[in-house]
């Protein structure tokens, strides 16, 4: 396991710096998982390469996809303004300046 501390937290707002998307987190994982339950829109680590870096699971704004992102591709959203995925309202019970707020109880 790694002491590496992840940049962004659930419910933060995120841009996709190589893909030009908005999301938002609804979970963390502090390094790369295999398996971890959702599509990679990025490849995988290569072979060899140390990924310590934390990987975030997004629900992708505009569309009904997730995507599975290294913290590498990402940057803080200052566009603000809700993220228009069907999804949003299972996790989050509403938007403050600061970003989501997680529904009590909801283990994401």
């Amino acid at each position: 396991m790694s002491d590496v501390t992840a940049k962004y937290t659930v419910g933060q707002l995120i841009h996709h710096t190589l893909f030009d998307y908005r999301g938002v987190i609804v979970d963390v994982d502090p390094q790369f998982r295999v398996g971890a339950g959702m599509k990679a829109q990025e490849s995988r680590p290569k072979p060899g390469l140390q990924d310590s870096r934390p990987w975030y699971h997004v629900l992708v704004d505009g569309t009904a996809n997730r995507a599975y992102v290294s913290e590498q591709n990402l940057e803080p959203d200052f566009e603000g303004g809700p993220i228009d995925h069907p999804d949003v309202i299972d996790y989050f019970d509403k938007l403050t300046d600061q970003g989501y707020v997680s529904r009590p109880n909801k283990v994401n």
